[in-house]
């Protein structure tokens, strides 16, 4: 999976041994650029990884990454893992300030010109309105 948006803040990194050797790991938010932006949590494991991204608060990212659950005491928790970040050039968000792949399409779809059939045909009751909302 993928998200873009701008790091808004790094945690402090984690570090320790485990039976296959050191490790570190450091976490990071990251922003979303919609109208109601999200907030996210993503882990870079490993001291080769962290020293290859370079994150930096205040830098708009793309980031790939991991989501698995694990089970502990009965409770389960979420890990989400980037497994690469890649620097955006903020000048590519545009004017609306939101990723393309957040963006509406450039253009409608124009219908089937062959007399096709359309996907959700009107309604022929009379005395109703044609769409089904309750209100």
């Amino acid at each position: 999976m993928e998200l873009q948006g701008k790091i808004i803040q790094a945690l402090e990194p984690r570090s320790g041994v485990s039976a296959r050797g050191e490790w570190k790991a450091q976490d990071f938010v990251i922003e979303t650029h919609e109208s109601y932006p999200h907030k996210m949590v993503f882990s870079v494991f490993g001291a080769d990884r962290l020293q290859r991204f370079n994150i930096q608060v205040g830098q708009e990212v793309l980031v790939s990454f991991d989501i698995d659950a694990h089970e502990y005491q009965g409770r389960w928790f979420n890990s989400i893992r980037a497994f690469d970040v890649r620097l955006v050039d903020p000048a590519s968000l545009g004017a609306q300030g939101m990723p393309a792949a957040f963006a509406a399409p450039a253009a409608p779809v124009a219908p089937a010109q062959d007399g096709g059939q359309a996907p959700f045909p009107p309604s022929s009751t009379e005395g109703e309105s044609a769409d089904d909302l309750p209100f």
